[in-house]
């Protein structure tokens, strides 16, 4: 089973702010969330390759 991260866990790994990381979400340059309920997820694995693939 895949880790799903919150969003302050995700802050933390990539150091933007709710705003910036919602930003890129609406521009495409960043993986989307997974809605569960009324709360967002990110799969660890998206984040690690999202990443990986900076220049």
């Amino acid at each position: 089973m895949e880790k799903l991260l919150r969003l302050s866990e995700v802050m933390e790994i990539v150091g933007f702010k709710k705003s910036t990381i919602y930003k890129y979400i609406r521009n495409g340059d960043f993986p989307k969330q997974i809605k569960i309920g009324k709360s967002s997820r990110w799969k660890l694995s998206d984040i690690q390759n999202w990443i990986k693939n900076q220049k």
